[in-house]
């Protein structure tokens, strides 16, 4: 869970540290056999049943933070199985992304509703009064919901005086708002890949830490070690994430230690996107199109797209801040490598399109990068200050946060067409990015500016984050109020937005 340091975060963290302590070491790679009784020692197991059971799920998770495929149940195969042929500098995602890793899943029930122990057995029973196919019955006073036959519509939760009944979910199906979470033939997770749009909500919320995403880890340090050029373009969401000790001014010289030549601010690629999609929704709206979306989040560019494909040309198309900034960066720095540090395990999938490629060549998370940190000795305390990166204006920095992408657009708007009403709607979370584009499409929204993220709360809440989203949020507010300039069209960099879309 995030924000939470438990027994999962601990472990992912060690996994992550690992994985960079192998890479930047080098050496014979077929030592990650070693690596899962490094993480856990000892003879008995401290989190399941079995410390072998601990240990082959640290080995998948091993594999799947260097960019490797889990390995089969059903056959043998060594834990290095493909390591050095992934010891490469240039190497994208291999389908799928998101992944469940079988023997850690607790195969939970899809849905049930479930009576505790706090019924009082009450004389009125208005649960089994309003159960519409007599599945509850009264046994020693008690009620009792057959499952057999109940269609789990919920009424008798709602109506128990006590909040006795209880509505049991598999965590990692409520949080997807894709319904892409299943169930196979043994009770375990499965992901529908066709509906999945890797927004990692399931990843971040399974209590036993059974869903993975792959890394670049590895392969970054590999760029780094053989002399390239690396620049992290780091989100705005970076804040606060690494503790309080590592502050805006500390970051460019933590990541020089990792092997970073510099480090840069997206929100500068947001500021570009903020004055493109302006200046879009200013020409189209309502001229052209009855409403326009943004475009910055892909789990809910990509959601829109596989849901309502008739409203696909009214989203923005408008560059992601990543990609804006990644190609400043190919630009001013010739033969360079960009790495997009962020929140968002969705980046990741974006990055692997074949029209994005050659603009961001890896993909961390914030949970992944304090793996190389610590895997790397940082210590945040002996860093000297240095100004910080002051670049971006806080509308770009607003982006870390819902309805921050919006209001950035409506005040270029505002800066270019002071009589000009901009409305705008917004939504958090794919569940409630569906309702929205569902009013759209009914015509509620004629007129509007839309915005969508995929996590709830924003990229302050990506599944690869580290502190609590409330934190966070406060964080960027102040980080945002503290730049230098507010809007986006005070930027810099705005004359070099044509350029960037060449």
């Amino acid at each position: 869970m995030r924000g939470i340091y438990s027994s999962v975060t601990d472990l992912r963290r060690k996994v992550f540290t690992e994985v960079a302590r192998m890479a930047y070491e080098g050496g014979d790679y077929s030592r990650i056999e070693e690596l899962p009784y490094k993480i856990l020692p000892g003879e008995r197991a401290t989190y399941r049943d079995s410390i072998f059971l601990e240990r082959a799920i640290i080995g998948e998770r091993l594999r799947l933070a260097i960019g490797l495929p889990l390995r089969p149940t059903d056959e043998h195969a060594p834990l290095s199985k493909g390591i050095n042929e992934s010891a490469i500098a240039e190497k994208y995602y291999d389908p799928p992304l998101i992944n469940i890793i079988k023997f850690a899943c607790n195969q939970c029930p899809d849905k049930k509703f479930h009576v505790t122990d706090a019924c009082q057995g009450c004389l009125e029973h208005p649960c089994k009064e309003v159960c519409p196919r007599g599945a509850i019955s009264l046994v020693h006073g008690k009620s009792v919901i057959d499952q057999q036959k109940c269609v789990k519509c919920g009424r008798c939760k709602e109506v128990c005086p006590y909040g006795a009944i209880l509505k049991l979910e598999r965590p990692c199906a409520k949080a997807c708002g894709m319904d892409a979470i299943g169930t196979d033939e043994h009770g375990r997770a499965t992901i529908d890949y066709d509906k999945c749009v890797s927004c990692g909500m399931c990843l971040v919320n399974c209590p036993f830490g059974a869903i993975a995403d792959k890394g670049q880890i590895f392969q970054l340090i590999q760029s780094i070690k053989r002399g390239d050029r690396v620049i992290a373009i780091i989100a705005p969401a970076f804040l606060g994430q690494f503790g309080p000790k590592m502050t805006p001014g500390k970051l460019s010289a933590a990541m020089k230690q990792l092997g970073f030549d510099q480090v840069v601010e997206v929100a500068i690629g947001a500021d570009l996107c903020t004055i493109e999609e302006a200046k879009d929704f200013m020409r189209a709206v309502p001229a052209e199109q009855p409403f326009m979306a943004t475009s910055c989040c892909p789990s809910w560019s990509v959601m829109a797209k596989k849901l309502f494909p008739e409203l696909a040309p009214y989203i923005s198309m408008a560059l992601t801040p990543m990609v804006l900034t990644a190609r400043l960066q190919k630009k001013e720095h010739k033969g360079c490598k960009v790495v997009f540090v962020g929140p968002c395990a969705a980046k990741k999938l974006e990055a692997s399109r074949r029209t994005i490629r050659s603009d961001v060549d890896f993909v961390l998370t914030f949970e992944e990068l304090m793996g190389m940190f610590e895997a790397k000795g940082v210590n945040f305390d002996e860093l000297e200050e240095d100004g910080g990166l002051n670049e971006g204006t806080g509308a770009g920095r607003g982006f870390a946060v819902s309805g921050g992408v919006a209001q950035a657009v409506a005040d270029v708007v505002h800066r270019l067409d002071p009589d000009r009403e901009v409305k705008i709607a917004s939504a958090q979370g794919l569940q409630e990015c569906k309702k929205l584009l569902l009013l759209a499409k009914a015509g509620k929204y004629d007129g509007y500016l839309l915005e969508g993220m995929g996590c709830p709360g924003g990229c302050v809440a990506g599944a690869g984050t580290l502190q609590p989203v409330s934190k966070s949020a406060a964080a960027i507010g102040k980080y945002k109020k503290d730049a230098d300039k507010q809007n986006a069209l005070d930027s810099q960099y705005e004359i070099t937005l044509s350029l960037l879309n060449d």
